[in-house]
Parts: structure tokens; C-alpha cells; sequence
């Protein structure tokens, strides 16, 4: 047995202790892949949902509402909110659809793309600078674990079978 396979067996019998560990790594992990888009956010008077919005908008342009809605997991109340107001301000735009004049396409504008740019980037530099620090096993086990985390219908949305 190698060295890599024993650690392995070994993590798979975690104690409660281990796995509340884990969670707060998770707590910590998430509080420092917010922090530098919070401050951006912050300078627009924007928050979380209104970055997740741009985000998701941006990797499926022309998205309806309501794949956005799922996506999300969010009230129609509250992404109207958040719509509303990036559409105010110049960064989203929404399109009547072509064969059913009830759906609401959404791209994002130029203003938006950019926003999302700034956005994205302090995230990937955060994340690459870990991968990198933690080897590409590490990288691998780490997707499979967050992938393992997702109900079913979460996985299929984020494979893009939306």
C-alpha cells in the first residue's frame, strides 16, 4: 500500500472533530474568496446576489430569467431587485425572446462585461495562486469533493445541462 493510498483510506474515516473542521475551513475559505470582489462590490453599492447575477448572465449569454432563477436559487422578488437595479445601471440588458414574448433574455452590456472582468479576475488570482500552492492532486481531490457536495439537480446545472 503507498503512502498516498493509506492517507487516503485514513480520510475517509474522519471524527466529528475532523469533519467541524472542515466546515470552518469551508467558513474561512469562502470569507477570503469574497472579500476582494466584496470590495469592488462595495464601491457600486452592490452585493453577493448582485455579483452572482452578473457572473452567471455573463457565462450564459442571453439567459432567461428563469434559468437565472434556478441557477440561483433565489425569490422572483429578489432577483427582480437585483435586476432591476444592474439594469438601471447600464450593465445588464434585457430582450423580449423571440418565441415566447413572456421570457427575458439577459446579456450584459459592455459596462457589464467589464465589471464582471474585474470581478472574476480577483477570484481567479486568488484560486490559481491556491491550486498552485497545493499541487494538482490536491486541485483534483478538491473538485471532487465540491462536486460530491452538490444535490444532483446542482450538479446537472453546473455541467450546464440547465
Amino acid at each position: 500500500m503507498s503512502d498516498g493510498r493509506a492517507r487516503g483510506d485514513s480520510l475517509l474515516f474522519l471524527t466529528d472533530a475532523q469533519l467541524r473542521r472542515g466546515i470552518e475551513a469551508m467558513f474561512f475559505a469562502y470569507r477570503g474568496f469574497t472579500a476582494d470582489p466584496d470590495r469592488i462590490l462595495d464601491q457600486y453599492e452592490y452585493g453577493r446576489a448582485h455579483h452572482r447575477a452578473i457572473h452567471f448572465i455573463n457565462r450564459w449569454p442571453g439567459t432567461t430569467v428563469n434559468n437565472l432563477l434556478a441557477i440561483l436559487g433565489v425569490t422572483k422578488q429578489s432577483l427582480n431587485r437585483v435586476l432591476r437595479t444592474l439594469i438601471e445601471d447600464g450593465l445588464v440588458e434585457s430582450a423580449i425572446g423571440t418565441r415566447d414574448r413572456r421570457e427575458r433574455h439577459l446579456t450584459l452590456t459592455e459596462k457589464g462585461r467589464a465589471l464582471e472582468a474585474e470581478l472574476s479576475e480577483a477570484q481567479t488570482a486568488r484560486m490559481r495562486d491556491a491550486f498552485r500552492r497545493a499541487g494538482p492532486e490536491a486541485v483534483a481531490g478538491f473538485r471532487t469533493v465540491l462536486e460530491e457536495m452538490m444535490d444532483e439537480d446542482l450538479r446537472r446545472l453546473f455541467e450546464g445541462v440547465a
